[in-house]
């Protein structure tokens, strides 16, 4: 259904323009992720690139309202038109929003260090996290701009890998071995990038689900437990 979905919305300039939003929104969350990573592990001090994270934070709340305000408006003139692309891009939106929260959180993040990371116990329970969600980053684009049902599932494996990931990195701080300042910085990294990689699978998966389906598809997996 929404390979078709896909193909009925390219000829719809007023579709169109919402896609083109939301493609910028995705981007300018993964720049967001980007720059705070830099900032929070690397020790970057570029002057100002801080207040650029805020600004393009800025910039996602306000394309997230500008996309629903086309879709009200565009539902209230012609409210059967249209509907499940207006209703899914309602709801992604929302998931690419959260996205850029948390990629700012982990901005928040560095705020509260007392020192610099220390790279190798940073490396030794990370490991290359920073770049699973950058493949997420990629896979989750790649899915929903092209419906490719294929790369969606691909994108749903990944995010289970980061979860578990995220899951280990708490259960080894929660048996000590760091600073306390340590434990709870590094504790709200792995809580962010496991809701990160939580909203970029809702977007990928939003190819392979039915709409009353969205954000659900993590119940597929039965394996799936609480932490």
């Amino acid at each position: 259904m929404f390979k078709n979905l896909m193909q009925f919305w390219k000829g719809k300039e007023f579709l169109s323009e919402v896609m083109d939003d939301f493609k910028i929104m995705l981007s300018d969350s993964e720049y967001m992720f980007r720059s705070s990573y830099d900032i929070l592990v690397e020790n970057k001090k570029e002057p100002g690139l801080e207040q650029q994270i805020l600004t393009t934070d800025k910039k996602v709340n306000r394309l997230q309202k500008v996309i629903r305000r086309r879709i009200i408006e565009h539902m209230t003139v012609q409210p059967t038109v249209d509907s499940p692309a207006c209703l899914l891009l309602f709801s992604v939106s929302k998931d690419a929003e959260r996205v850029g929260d948390y990629a700012k959180n982990l901005l928040e993040v560095s705020r509260l260090l007392d020192k610099p990371i220390d790279r190798e116990t940073y490396s030794k329970l990370f490991q290359d996290l920073d770049k699973d969600i950058l493949d997420l980053f990629k896979q989750t684009r790649d899915a929903f701009i092209e419906s490719n049902e294929e790369k969606a599932a691909k994108a749903w494996d990944s995010q289970k890998i980061i979860k578990k990931k995220c899951d280990d990195i708490v259960r080894t701080l929660a048996k000590g071995g760091c600073s306390v300042n340590e434990s709870v910085c590094f504790t709200l990294i792995a809580r962010f990038i496991r809701r990160m990689s939580s909203h970029l699978t809702n977007i990928a998966t939003s190819v392979i689900v039915p709409l009353t389906e969205l954000d659900y598809y993590y119940e597929k997996d039965k394996e799936d437990k609480l932490i």
